[in-house]
């Protein structure tokens, strides 16, 4: 998400002349877009902006701007803390990051005062139809496309309602205009993406057929010519009904992968971080997803040492997470988050037991990721070529229909296009293959 809304700020600022440099010491102007989830994501922001503060100093016409997670979270605390820095943009504001930086700059050329750090983290009605713009001059191979902004759960240990507001979608058509346009450009892949994905405007549009909103637009999506791949990310196991799940039998465009958030083996700390659904429900989903699609490709979220964590509940995780045999997950450790309920839990579990139990599953990980992918060995895949690697001239980079990477030699006109790869060797994360030529 955060990627996308980058995306749409460098389009937006390419429009008004701006001219994106490769090296951020060649840049007039820095913007960071920053993340809040973790605490260690918006220390490394801090830091990072901190030492992009320090050459402003030296530098007095060097723009610098922090947007995002981090700036609606923290807002004129961060000019307490970076007193240099021109420009703080909440996540409802990204649009307007054009024109405030028009009036930084004309200060700087002597056409106006000198402003004190802007800051705007106000609500904005409408903000999610603002994330729309893609860059006109490059060929995107795969498009993210926002569909929604916001999240209306109450999980005890997030900050995002906070920071992203509650949920709102955007009309469908325009969704379906978006991507039309992305087709006509050479885009084959598109992922939807929403803080809760599979709530997509369940308050705003009605079940049509029994069908979601959600599974409504995944259906027009799935027939807008040119487009051969959807992934949507990520969904919430409230909302995922039958109707998402058959999708995954009868939506040829729907790629045979999921990433799940699971969050917690055990009911007991599900209660406790506020997840509504028990990991039997979580567990039954699964079933379904693999009874219809069996070779479909799952991956999850995981947090360890969360408040009241007994070995009992570890234990009930680490179970839970052998047996579904996930392929590829993001394990955190449990940072306490300002202003969520879970906050005056305090962080009572050690950081070395944290460790630990972030390993076991991370062994675990690692051993199924790496069955699964010596699986394929042999297979032939179906592989959209994304970018060139950075292994050598002539080698690029694409991803089966299950997400996994895959290093393959081609050449250039084959960029952006499906390919089939037969698989020579596998390591946990990567795939290497060779081209099957047809005849």
């Amino acid at each position: 998400m955060n990627e996308r809304d980058s995306e749409a700020v460098a389009a937006l600022l390419r429009d008004k002349g701006y001219s994106i440099v490769s090296d951020e010491s060649y840049a007039d102007i820095i913007l960071l877009n920053t993340c809040s989830v973790r605490e260690q994501a918006e220390q490394k922001a801090i830091g990072k902006a901190g030492y992009i503060t320090a050459r402003k100093r030296r530098n007095p016409n060097l723009v610098v701007g922090i947007m995002g997670c981090m700036a609606q979270n923290k807002g004129d605390a961060l000019v307490d803390k970076l007193p240099d820095l021109d420009l703080i943009v909440g996540t409802q504001k990204f649009h307007r990051v054009p024109d405030h930086l028009d009036h930084v700059i004309a200060s700087l050329n002597g056409l106006g005062p000198k402003p004190d750090t802007i800051v705007d983290i106000e609500e904005e009605k409408d903000s999610q139809n603002t994330i729309r713009s893609h860059q006109a001059d490059q060929n995107q191979v795969s498009a993210f496309v926002s569909i929604m902004q916001g999240c209306n759960m109450k999980c005890s240990y997030c900050i995002v309602p906070k920071t992203r507001g509650s949920e709102r979608a955007r009309p469908m058509n325009e969704i379906v205009d978006e991507i039309k346009e992305l087709a006509d450009k050479g885009t084959k892949e598109v992922t939807l993406l929403g803080q809760i994905v599979n709530q997509y405007a369940v308050r705003e549009f009605p079940f049509v057929d029994k069908k979601s909103p959600f599974v409504q637009l995944l259906e027009k999506v799935n027939a807008i010519d040119g487009i051969e791949r959807i992934r949507f990310t990520s969904p919430h196991p409230v909302g995922f009904k039958d109707d998402l799940i058959e999708c995954y039998d009868r939506l040829p465009k729907l790629c045979e992968y999921l990433h799940f958030p699971m969050q917690s083996g055990s009911n007991q700390i599900l209660k406790a971080m506020r997840r509504p659904y028990s990991i039997e429900k979580f567990c039954e989903i699964i079933q379904k997803l693999r009874a219809i699609k069996p070779d479909i490709y799952i991956s999850t979220d995981i947090i360890v040492g969360f408040p009241g964590e007994t070995e009992a509940d570890f234990e009930a995780t680490r179970s839970v997470f052998e047996s579904l045999q996930f392929d590829m997950a993001y394990i955190f450790k449990y940072s306490v988050r300002p202003d969520t309920s879970a906050e005056p839990l305090g962080d009572p579990i050690s950081k070395e037991l944290k460790e630990s139990r972030n390993q076991t599953l991370l062994n675990i990980l690692s051993a199924s990721s790496l069955a699964r992918n010596q699986s394929l060995i042999g297979t032939n895949q179906e592989v959209l070529l994304e970018s060139p690697a950075k292994r050598g001239e002539g080698v690029f980079v694409g991803r089966t229909r299950g997400y996994r990477k895959v290093i393959v030699p081609a050449n250039d006109r084959l960029m952006g296009e499906l390919v089939t790869v037969k698989i020579t060797e596998a390591t946990t994360s990567t795939l290497t293959g060779e081209l099957i030529i047809a005849d």
